[in-house]
């Protein structure tokens, strides 16, 4: 399976079979994409788990320092770290049987990428999810 990024058909039954996003490299701070993407997210009724080890809380909701912690079965693992840590990510993705990996525009790793579709993810690369939820959904 490659990289789902342009496969409309595939991209919207992702978005519409999604309950809970794990957000990696969820920031704090208001002006950050990570923080946006991730309140339009929960306006459109997604449950989401923000993931910095960083932080405790993100405006009273914790905040976790894995995808392991994570107190739900993860549906999608949205990621805004630098692509030199997919690999860690992508294992971590496996290991809590999360359905899909999305990285945001310009975090790219094609071995990570293998890496995710040989064990069963969907993966969507360099793609933003407010802008295909945007396109797709609304």
């Amino acid at each position: 399976m490659p990289n789902l990024k342009g496969d409309d058909i595939a991209l919207r039954q992702i978005l519409t079979e999604a309950k809970q996003i794990a957000v990696v490299g969820h920031s704090a701070k208001p002006m950050r994409p990570s923080y946006q993407i991730a309140q339009f997210l929960r306006r459109q009724g997604y449950q989401v788990y923000p993931v910095n080890p960083g932080l405790k809380a993100i405006e009273g909701r914790p905040c976790y320092p894995s995808l392991q912690a994570a107190p739900q079965p993860i549906d999608i693992v949205n990621v805004f770290r630098r692509s030199e840590y997919l690999p860690e990510i992508v294992e971590a993705a496996i290991a809590i049987r999360a359905k899909t990996l999305w990285t945001q525009l310009d975090i790219v790793d094609q071995t990570a990428a293998q890496r995710a579709i040989d064990a069963g993810l969907n993966v969507i690369m360099d793609a933003c999810i407010k802008l295909e939820y945007l396109r797709l959904i609304r």
